[in-house]
C-alpha cells in the first residue's frame, strides 16, 4: 500500500539542492523578460518572421494551427489539467503527487497573465499578414498563454516521473508536442515569434521556483500536518489498546 508522505515518494517531492539559486533564477529571467516584452512592444524586430510564418497558413499546415490554437484555449486547458491530473493519480497511486502535479502547472501558467498586463505588447496586426486570423485576438500578445500551459504541462510531467523509465519517451513525446505548438502558433500568426519564444523560456525558468513553492512550501507543510495527525491517532489507538 502506497504512502502519501511526501519523501516517501523520489521524484516531484525530492528537494533542490540549491533553492536559492533556482529562486534567483527565476527571478533574473521574469526581469529580464518583461524588459524585453517592453522592448519588442514599440520594436517588432520579428515583423517579417512573422508575415513569412503566416504565409505556411494554408492546407493541412492552417487547419492543424487553427486546431491547437482551439485545443490549448483557458477552458480546455483546464480540462485537459483535470484529465491529466487523474491520470498521474491513477499511474501513481498518490493524491499527494496528482496535486503537486497540478499545483506546478497552475503556478507557472497563470502568473504570466500578469506579464502580458504589464507589456501590453499588441498582436500582430491582421492588415499585413496573408492568412489573418479570424476571429482576430484583442487580448495582450506576450507571452503566450497557450505556449505557456503547454510547456509547463510537460515539465510537471518530467517532474513527476524524475527517476522512471517513462521519463525519457515523455521528455521526446513533449519536445515534439512543444516545437508542434509553437510552430502553430507562429503560424496562425496569433503571436509574434518572440512571443512563443519568450513562453518557453519563462516556464523553464518558472516552473522549478514553482515546484519548490507550491510543493515544498505549501504541499509539504500540509502533509507533514496530515502525516503528524495520523501518527498522533495511531498512538493514541494503541494506548488504548
Amino acid at each position: 500500500m502506497s504512502s502519501d508522505h511526501p519523501y516517501d515518494h523520489p521524484s516531484i517531492f525530492t528537494r533542490p539542492a540549491a533553492p536559492r539559486r533556482i529562486y534567483e533564477r527565476a527571478g533574473v529571467s521574469i526581469v529580464l523578460l518583461l524588459l524585453a516584452g517592453l522592448l519588442l512592444r514599440f520594436h517588432p524586430v520579428d515583423r517579417e518572421l512573422a508575415s513569412a510564418l503566416n504565409s505556411w497558413h494554408v492546407g493541412t499546415v492552417g487547419v492543424l494551427g487553427d486546431v491547437v490554437y482551439v485545443l490549448f484555449e483557458p477552458v480546455t486547458a483546464i480540462a485537459l489539467t483535470v484529465v491529466v491530473t487523474a491520470v498521474v493519480w491513477l499511474g501513481m497511486r498518490q493524491w499527494s503527487v496528482a496535486v503537486a502535479f497540478a499545483g506546478v502547472v497552475a503556478l507557472t501558467w497563470i502568473p504570466s497573465d500578469v506579464v502580458k498586463l504589464i507589456v501590453h505588447r499588441p498582436r500582430p496586426d491582421g492588415a499585413w499578414l496573408s492568412h489573418p486570423f479570424s476571429p482576430a485576438q484583442v487580448d495582450p500578445s506576450f507571452p503566450s498563454g497557450h505556449m505557456v500551459f503547454v510547456t509547463s504541462l510537460v515539465l510537471g510531467l518530467l517532474m513527476v516521473l524524475r527517476g522512471t523509465r517513462w521519463r525519457y519517451l515523455v521528455a521526446a513525446a513533449g519536445l515534439i508536442v512543444v516545437a508542434v505548438v509553437a510552430f502553430a502558433l507562429c503560424v496562425d500568426a496569433v503571436h509574434w515569434p518572440s512571443d512563443v519564444a519568450a513562453s518557453i523560456l519563462w516556464s523553464v525558468a518558472v516552473a522549478p521556483a514553482a515546484r519548490i513553492i507550491w510543493v515544498d512550501v505549501v504541499l509539504g507543510r500540509v502533509l507533514r500536518r496530515v502525516e503528524h495527525t495520523r501518527r498522533h491517532r495511531v498512538a493514541d489507538g494503541e494506548d488504548l489498546l
